[in-house]
């Protein structure tokens, strides 16, 4: 037996509410709860993403750096959110076109995070498809 998927991911920032509006209002990710020092947003039907102030949490989690992270989109919605984006003041990269005909858009969140939105799986394919074709670096 294996995992099924990511279940959530955190980003420690100073301003969950201000992080929370940008993907809120700009990638339509619904806020699911507000916690003291913490806001969730579902990412999908089964995954959330969290937004935590710095600090000690229940299990000693810290913040730290990552290279950037995906969020998964029907193809059909790329150009809705990059011009949602661009119309808002960010600067998205793309849609750019990876080996095997799927699309990616590229931009940073205000707190400086590299976040993708990636047609990848809404294109039929597999988990496996994406390290034949190198991924979408």
């Amino acid at each position: 037996m294996s995992v099924a998927g990511f279940c959530e991911l955190t980003l420690q920032t100073a301003d969950p509410e201000a992080l929370a509006t940008f993907y809120a209002q700009h990638l339509g990710l619904e806020v699911l709860q507000r916690q003291e020092d913490r806001i969730w947003l579902a990412a999908g039907p089964k995954a959330r993403l969290g937004l935590w102030r710095p600090g000690e949490k229940e299990f000693g989690d810290e913040g730290g750096a990552h290279v950037h992270f995906a969020l998964r989109a029907d193809a059909q919605e790329m150009e809705r959110i990059r011009r949602r984006l661009a119309g808002a003041g960010f600067e998205p990269r793309g849609p750019v076109e990876h080996d095997g005909g799927d699309r990616s858009l590229y931009v940073e969140d205000p707190e400086g995070n590299v976040v993708e939105v990636w047609d990848f799986f809404s294109r039929g394919r597999t988990v496996e498809d994406g390290l034949n074709d190198g991924g979408t670096a």
